[in-house]
């Protein structure tokens, strides 16, 4: 089996791409970090919500794989809907953290918060992953 690497979203390309940074993760909670860039943002330099939801699907995604019960080979999201609550602007560092909701045998339902670097609210994020 091949070793895990450090950074669990270099295992997604496009979360690799984004810059999406996994600080912390475990079963119970996932943590991560996203630079916006200039390629990130919409008008007025702020964080596109393409973007905003793109780094919480993938922090749901890492919390969903290191809950998969055993004999599954892995996730997929088949429900997201985001709650735009702020702006982040473009130089700043955004911080994701994802809870499990509920954890089935089936799916799991993870819900995601992401704040500024000044502790401002920018979107929540609820998700559903399939278990494949």
């Amino acid at each position: 089996m091949s070793e895990m690497p450090k950074n669990l979203a270099d295992t997604m390309p496009f979360s690799r791409l984004m810059g999406v940074s996994i600080t912390d993760a475990s079963a119970e909670r996932v943590t991560g970090e996203l630079v916006v860039r200039d390629d990130l943002c919409t008008t007025n330099n702020i964080m596109h919500g393409g973007a905003i939801m793109a780094f919480a699907d993938a922090l749901g995604a890492v919390g969903a794989f290191l809950s998969l019960p055993k004999g599954a080979n892995g996730t997929t999201t088949i429900e997201s809907k985001t709650n735009f609550l702020g702006a982040a602007k473009q130089g700043s560092t955004v911080t994701g953290v994802t809870k499990p909701v509920k954890i089935g045998g089936r799916m799991s339902v993870w819900q995601t918060e992401i704040r500024t670097q000044a502790d401002k609210q920018v979107a929540l994020i609820t998700q559903t992953q399939l278990v494949l």
